[in-house]
């Protein structure tokens, strides 16, 4: 880092059923984002796999298993394909506002909608107001709250709102903490994947190479979404590398590192 901290100390959680892997166990090892310096720690860990919730970063430590392999968007270089032009296109209309890390009572509503469509029996589907307000405010790094919404109306007042993104930019791009969107309305399909393309849009036009997606595994039908926008880069043993057509890492380049730590 360019400026010193103290070296933060890691923890590593019990064993617990994979949520995506049948008949394996997942565990986790953790740090806490406090102090002056979180925002850059957060950066390094992120550039080494880690995601951020709330106040603790966090990443996949299983015993005999490294499935889960965090991936990113190479911005500079992405160039929609056909259903990602049309679905541009389709959702011109819709509003974006990126907003203070604020929760609000709107969001809360369309979180609600969006885990009993998507997620009824998910680990957050006992997540109340409370919990959702520490999701978006208890961050100690630079952090959005991306909205998406109907157009306005003719007097001029807020559309509908049905998508957001928990967002955090960091030096070498965004990372999507958490999106939600109106998955049961079947006049908006595909917006969680509109979401995405705007987060590659605004990340190449801020001049940062990088949209980070969480964690893909190879197989998961609930994860092969994230495999849809290329060129994409997982990181693996020997760093980050791109996902080839057979979805496996190949070294076509160098691996990228534009930010030094």
């Amino acid at each position: 880092m360019t400026a010193p901290f103290r070296f933060p100390r890691f923890f590593v959680t019990s064993p617990s059923p994979c949520p995506y892997l049948p008949g394996r166990q997942e565990r986790k090892v953790f740090t806490e984002l406090n102090g002056p310096h979180a925002g850059e720690l957060n950066d390094a860990l992120g550039r080494i796999g880690f995601r951020r919730s709330q106040s603790v970063a966090y990443r996949p430590s299983c015993a005999g298993c490294n499935a889960c392999m965090s991936v990113r968007v190479v911005t500079d270089e992405f160039k929609p394909n056909a259903s990602q032009r049309k679905l541009l296109k389709r959702y011109a209309d819709i509003e974006v506002t990126a907003c203070r890390p604020w929760a609000t009572d709107e969001q809360y509503r369309l979180l609600r909608r969006y885990l009993s469509t998507r997620h009824p029996t998910g680990g957050m589907s006992n997540m109340d107001d409370a919990d959702y307000a520490d999701m978006v405010e208890q961050s100690p790094v630079s952090s959005y709250v991306i909205e998406y919404r109907e157009p306005r109306n003719a007097d001029g007042k807020l559309g509908k709102l049905i998508g957001a993104c928990i967002t955090d930019q960091q030096l070498d791009g965004l990372s999507m903490i958490y999106s939600f969107f109106a998955a049961d309305d079947e006049t908006r399909p595909g917006l969680g994947n509109f979401i995405i393309l705007d987060h590659i849009q605004r990340a190449h036009c801020a001049g940062l190479p990088y949209v980070y997606l969480g964690y893909w595994v190879k197989g998961s039908a609930r994860m092969e979404y994230k495999i849809r926008y290329r060129p994409i880069e997982a990181l693996g043993p020997n760093g980050w590398m791109r996902l080839g057509d057979d979805d496996e890492p190949t070294v076509v380049m160098a691996p990228r590192e534009t930010v030094q730590a």
